[in-house]
């Protein structure tokens, strides 16, 4: 159920930006195919764990749709990205020394973009929704699964895995360059509570407060347009 909302949300997504365009025809449209790669840096913000944000990559794909008659622009894309976040736990046989659990999380992400242009199109700020499908948070050392996350008297590292695949985010940031190179730099903030899945389970035992957190991520990119 979680992919076909995702694969009619794509299908949206792309017939909005069809529609946007036809709206402009009577001006010289310049549609462009990118390919994009760069670094992130990826949190959680929640009050149930202690995080460390995670260095990753990303990368993927943009069309572009340039109306130079306007004070904008509009781009969709979609983009995969790997990252890592680190959350404070302690194993069994020390239970008074903390350890850094890390965890990988994989992401395919739309994103339809407002691009503003600031210095004609070599300067933009750009920004826009975001629909992220997700996998589970993988811890990276297997054997530390039964390690008991910090804050927490019985809840493993194991059992948070199964966060919420399906989330919205918000981008804002700016675009640099000259020709077909770019330089962009965007900050996305989660909407959703990603960890809303882990409320499906009894996990919370001694914490009376539900699983809430909000994910972020840095992203520092590439953009070359054909």
């Amino acid at each position: 159920m979680q992919k076909k909302q995702f694969i009619l949300l794509v299908a949206f997504c792309m017939a909005f930006v069809t529609l946007v365009s036809a709206q402009h025809t009577r001006y010289t449209i310049k549609n462009g195919i990118g390919v994009v790669g760069g670094l992130t840096q990826y949190d959680i913000i929640t009050d149930n764990f202690k995080t460390t944000s995670g260095s990753g990559f990303l990368g993927g794909m943009i069309a572009t749709v340039d109306i130079p008659h306007k004070w904008y622009t509009v781009s969709y894309g979609l983009q995969f990205s790997q990252n890592s976040i680190e959350i404070e736990g302690r194993s069994l046989a020390n239970p008074l020394q903390v350890e850094q659990l890390e965890y990988d999380l994989m992401a395919v992400q739309l994103a339809f973009m407002l691009h503003v242009k600031l210095l004609s199109d070599n300067l933009t700020l750009d920004l826009g929704p975001q629909l992220q499908y997700n996998g589970q948070l993988d811890l990276k050392n297997s054997n530390q699964e039964d390690f008991i996350i910090n804050g927490y008297d019985v809840l493993k590292a194991k059992d948070i895995s199964e966060i919420s695949p399906f989330n919205v985010n918000g981008v804002v940031g700016a675009s640099a360059g000259i020709a077909n190179f770019r330089l962009r730099a965007t900050y996305s903030y989660g909407f959703t509570n990603i960890l809303k899945k882990l409320n499906d389970n009894d996990y919370n035992l001694n914490n009376s407060d539900r699983f809430e957190g909000n994910q972020t991520m840095l992203a520092f990119a590439l953009m070359i347009t054909f």
